[in-house]
């Protein structure tokens, strides 16, 4: 069985942090969105990088893709057609940005809830050591996981979909 690679939206996906500059960085486009609850004033701006599909859909063939993301299945809507990317199954959060166990951020317990014991690489950009501890002892069950912690000023680079590509292979997946 394949691992389980959660991907975030804003900050791997959406460097929001970039959209105080005046140009998007290169291979970004900025769109304008409204999902669920953004129904006053000025759309979304959300920056997207085609490429990142392309190279989400190469790991498709190592890794199960998920959407660990604030967006959930409205992911699925708005970001994954403009990314060239088929629906994908998205964490349900029981509830968000509430606390957390031993400091950790808020989507780490349910992030390791929703692997269930299987292995899983995530990127996010909130990711700190906290998280890697607590996984690291004995949260993650096997105890197999990679965390990506991703800029929000810059997004998901080569290095990082290298990274990916070569712990889902160090572990003998695909």
């Amino acid at each position: 069985m394949k691992p389980l690679l959660l991907i975030d939206v804003d900050g791997p996906l959406n460097p929001y942090a970039a959209l105080s500059r005046r140009r998007p960085p290169e291979g970004y486009t900025r769109h304008r969105m409204r999902p669920t609850g953004w129904t006053t004033g000025p759309a979304l701006p959300v920056l997207l990088n085609p490429r990142h599909g392309e190279e989400l859909l190469a790991l498709a063939a190592r890794y199960e893709l998920v959407w660990a993301t604030t967006w959930k299945d409205e992911a699925n809507e708005w970001v994954g057609p403009r990314l060239g990317l088929p629906a994908l199954p998205y964490v349900d959060w029981p509830a968000m940005h509430g606390s957390a166990p031993a400091g950790t951020y808020w989507k780490t317990q349910y992030v390791v809830e929703y692997a269930a014991g299987r292995p899983f690489a995530w990127i996010d950009d909130e990711i700190t050591e906290l998280d890697r501890a607590w996984i690291t002892a004995g949260q993650g069950a096997d105890g197999s996981s990679l965390l990506l912690r991703i800029d929000p000023w810059v997004g998901l680079q080569r290095a990082d979909f290298d990274a990916l590509a070569a712990w889902a292979d160090g572990r003998g997946s695909g």
